[in-house]
């Protein structure tokens, strides 16, 4: 059975709290069960982390890496939040694992303040998703679940 990493990077931990017109009432929580669910329909198991430390991001890149490296991983889905926008580490850490990508936002970045609309990771990216809100996540690994 092959693994899905969904990581979430700094203040997803505020779902549900955190400017709601943007992000829905959802929490996090919500999101893992969700996320569970999808992957359960397509025998995959998941991983679902969140943090505010970018290292320990780039330590789970380097995991799911390693899973990569023996055939049992099949993406890491990956909600950088703010980290998007700003860390190289994270695009090294990509690219240096060969992890297969899916970069994924809950709002349309494109649609708020011009910094947003600049991602570090699309270059590494098999794919890039955004503006579904939480559903995002669950269309994403249906579509992992179809490569």
């Amino acid at each position: 059975m092959k693994t899905v990493y969904v990581l979430n990077g700094p203040n997803l931990n505020l779902l549900g709290m955190r400017e709601p017109a943007i992000y829905g009432s959802a929490t996090l929580d919500d999101v893992r069960q969700l996320c569970e669910q999808a992957c359960q329909r397509h025998g995959l198991t998941l991983e679902f982390r969140q943090s505010n430390h970018e290292g320990e991001l780039v330590d789970w890149i380097h995991e799911a890496g390693r899973i990569h490296a023996q055939g049992g991983l099949a993406a890491v889905v990956m909600n950088a939040a703010a980290y998007t926008h700003t860390s190289v580490a994270l695009l090294d850490a990509v690219k240096g694992t060969g992890v297969p990508l899916v970069e994924l936002h809950i709002s349309n970045v494109h649609a708020r303040e011009s910094f947003r609309h600049h991602s570090y990771l699309a270059a590494a990216a098999r794919a890039v998703m955004c503006g579904f809100g939480v559903a995002g996540y669950r269309l994403a690994i249906d579509a992992v679940a179809a490569w």
